[in-house]
C-alpha cells in the first residue's frame, strides 16, 4: 500500500470518528463531541490533501466518502440502533462494488499516474 493510500485510510477513519461525535453532539448541544468533530475532521481534510498530492481528487472523494459512509452506516446501526431497509443495503453495496472497481481495474486509481 503506498503512502497516499495510507493517508487516505487514517483520513477515513478520522471522519468516521468525527460524524460519529456529530451524533453524539446532539445537534451541537454537548461541547465534547463538538470539539472532536472539529479535530477529527480538520485531522481527516489535512490526511486528504496529503493523498491529494499524487491521486486525482475525483478518486480520492470518491473512496473517502464511498468508505466513511460505509463505516458511519455499521457504526449507526451498531451503536446508534439505525436500521437500514434493503434499498439502503444495496445502495451502500453499490457503492462499495464501486471503490473496488476503481481500485483493481483502475489506472486512474493508482499515485503518479
Amino acid at each position: 500500500m503506498t503512502q497516499s493510500y495510507l493517508y487516505l485510510v487514517f483520513a477515513i477513519i478520522a471522519e468516521t470518528i468525527g460524524t460519529t461525535a456529530l451524533q453524539a453532539s446532539q445537534q451541537f448541544t454537548r461541547l465534547g463531541p463538538v470539539i472532536v468533530v472539529a479535530v477529527a475532521y480538520a485531522i481527516s481534510f489535512y490526511l486528504m490533501s496529503l493523498a491529494l498530492r499524487t491521486m486525482p481528487v475525483g478518486i480520492v472523494y470518491a473512496i473517502w466518502s464511498g468508505l466513511g459512509m460505509l463505516m458511519i452506516a455499521g457504526i449507526g446501526y451498531l451503536i446508534f440502533g439505525q436500521k437500514l431497509d434493503l434499498a439502503a443495503v444495496l445502495g451502500i453495496g453499490l457503492i462499495l462494488a464501486g471503490i473496488v472497481v476503481i481500485h483493481v481495474f483502475s489506472a486512474t486509481g493508482v499515485p503518479g499516474h
